[in-house]
């Protein structure tokens, strides 16, 4: 897609806009990612998403791709199914350029950059917030293409348990059970659950001379588990603040098709807490402090080869002054420490990030503002200043205009920088400035939500094959147009969302104008659900067109469709029964070159939830 179709495409949207992944969140939801402070969705003037519990169930999903692909301005790339490594691209972004947090931590491999999405229990998870957009002004790096936060499932009120059992093709089991509760003043969730799946086999590589995609034919099943746990709590004392505690840990065994190493056995931790006081009115004060871990050893045909953990640690202070009516002064510090422990021989094997940030929030009769900038000091590359600036006018109760403006910036990553034979240390970090236009309706009939954005990237970090190092030597341009809506039709909810994208290459040489590897230029998602008495049933169609696995453009995936379809019942007192059945019409297709996705497949599960009875 080329800007020469926006406006075009603008006028298709403007007055039937395009719709948000089937997770149009209330509008009085409160998020707490796009500012680092409580707004419900309606007053937020980022490019949001909130994918919730009830999101999750309905949609019967198994795995976090499968929540967030299709959701406005992003999409996945999977290496063969569960557990499989799956990278994502928001607005274009690639997943290094996107920050991931999972109850306030920042999480992620300190080698490769990456969130391990693939491992996150989907069963333990109470909601996803998605924000398009720069927001290095502040979080720091990584956060160009935007930020993703999962929370975990936080519990409160009555002791309550619940459990489900579930399995499918593929040889694959699920099992779960938490138990929550609370009181007038406490909260309290604790979680359990498990996977394991034979799977299938996940690449038809060709081995060398000539060789592509896994450089190997090993055609056999590679099979996935999972064990993870959570434990979260919390106490409210009165009107003086609370306190908040929270863990996360998943192991996962997989099996993948490599001709270096074909087996992985990895662990994610994640612990944290806030402290939160009021000490006067007008005036919050919070301590927040966590870490994460991502640690994995590798192994061929059964045999040990490498090992690389890396350790996250993070601080936060953050004050919150209330000025005036409808004006919020926020001001912070960051502190942020990374570890690396790997049998690979870094010449660094620690970094640590100092961040001072300050925001402004204002509202002023139809107007609303938000203006932050922030220091970064970095001990490897450096110091780097950030902001950002938005602006939101209504223009009558039912709809809105915003405008945002930032710039953003990603840390090379410790391979980048000194992996042994390949680093180069005098890497700079990739720099942004982004614009973007929305438009939001609350029409009596549904919402719905536009966005045109653009994003220029310099310094990114490529390979020079004359030095077989990398070097800060392309630049891209991501531009497009996203949209969402959610309306009821003949007793059925239906939500809707498509990205129009253009990932431009505009590193100087051959594949300049070239489309950036595996970004699909549109992506669709529309998703269907009505009850019927103790029945519910839904349709989930998503479909990307054509995209590319190379930077010269001459390896193309072709494009697809698929369509789920699924139902449930209430058959008892606190008893449901889901089924649901994946890319029913069995397409055969790949989001990286030579990786096998699923064909048809289905799933049935078994939940006691109190609360879900017979009509």
């Amino acid at each position: 897609m080329k800007l020469r179709f926006i406006p075009a495409a603008m006028l298709l949207f403007g007055p039937y806009p395009v719709y948000a992944t089937g997770n149009a969140a209330p509008l009085d939801t409160v998020i707490v990612t796009a500012t680092r402070t409580a707004q419900t969705v309606d007053e937020t003037l980022a490019s949001v998403t909130v994918i919730t519990r009830q999101d999750i169930e309905r949609q019967q999903a198994q795995s976090v791709q499968d929540v967030l692909r299709g959701t406005p301005g992003l999409s996945i790339s999977n290496t063969g199914g569960l557990g499989k490594q799956t990278s994502f691209f928001l607005r274009g972004a690639s997943s290094s350029q996107v920050l991931v947090m999972i109850d306030g931590v920042k999480v992620g491999s300190a080698t490769s950059g990456m969130a391990a999405f693939q491992d996150y229990p989907i069963d333990q998870i109470e909601r996803i917030e998605i924000v398009r957009g720069p927001r290095s002004s502040l979080y720091g790096s990584e956060a160009i293409g935007g930020v993703i936060q999962i929370f975990t499932r936080k519990g409160g009120g009555a002791l309550t348990p619940s459990f489900s059992v579930g399995g499918g093709s593929y040889n694959t089991f699920k099992t779960s059970a938490s138990i929550s509760g609370g009181g007038e003043r406490g909260w309290f969730n604790a979680g359990v659950s498990g996977m394991n799946s034979s799977g299938f086999n996940a690449c038809n590589g060709k081995p060398f001379p000539g060789g592509a995609g896994c450089f190997t034919v090993e055609p056999d099943k590679d099979g996935y588990n999972n064990k993870s746990g959570t434990l979260r709590g919390g106490y409210r004392f009165g009107s003086l603040g609370e306190v908040d505690l929270h863990w996360l840990g998943t192991e996962g065994r997989v099996h993948y098709d490599g001709s270096f190493q074909n087996e992985s056995k990895s662990t994610q931790q994640v612990y944290g807490g806030r402290l939160l006081l009021k000490p006067v009115g007008g005036l919050n004060v919070s301590l927040a402090a966590g870490r994460s871990q991502d640690n994995s050893d590798n192994f061929k045909d059964g045999i040990f080869s490498s090992r690389f953990n890396s350790q996250r640690d993070t601080v936060s202070l953050q004050g919150d002054l209330s000025i005036a009516a409808q004006q919020l002064l926020t001001a912070g510090f960051d502190y942020q420490n990374d570890h690396v422990d790997s049998t690979a021989v870094y010449n660094v094997t620690s970094r640590d990030n100092k961040g001072l940030f300050t925001q402004y929030q204002g509202a002023f009769g139809a107007h609303d503002v938000q203006a932050s900038v922030r220091h970064d000091k970095n001990q490897q590359f450096g110091e780097k200043n950030t902001g950002g600036l938005a602006w939101g006018y209504a223009i009558d109760k039912q709809l809105r205009v915003t405008a945002n403006y930032g710039t953003a910036f990603k840390a090379p990553t410790f391979n980048d920088l000194y992996y042994p034979g390949y680093g180069n240390p005098n890497l700079k970090s990739e720099q942004s400035r982004s614009i973007e236009l929305g438009l939001r309706g609350t029409p009596t009939w549904g919402s719905w939500s536009t966005h045109v954005f653009q994003t220029a990237v310099n310094y990114l970090i490529g390979f020079d094959p004359t030095t077989f190092s990398p070097v800060n030597i392309d630049s891209a341009r991501l531009r497009g147009v996203e949209g969402a809506v959610a309306t009821q039709f003949a007793g059925w909810n239906m939500n809707a969302s498509l990205t129009l994208l253009d990932p431009e290459n505009r590193a100087s040489g051959a594949n300049n104008g070239k489309l950036l590897p595996r970004r699909a230029e549109q992506t669709l998602r529309v998703n269907m659900d009505r009850s019927f008495g103790n029945y519910r049933a839904g349709a989930t169609l998503f479909a990307e067109n054509k995209r590319f696995d190379d930077l010269a453009n001459t390896r193309t995936m072709g494009g697809y469709a698929t369509l789920d379809l699924r139902v449930e019942r209430a058959f008892a007192k606190n008893w449901l029964v889901q089924a649901r059945v994946a890319n029913l019409f069995d397409k055969r297709y790949e989001t990286a070159s030579y990786y096998n996705q699923a064909g048809r497949n289905f799933f049935i599960t078994l939940r006691y939830q109190p609360g879900k009875s017979p009509t």
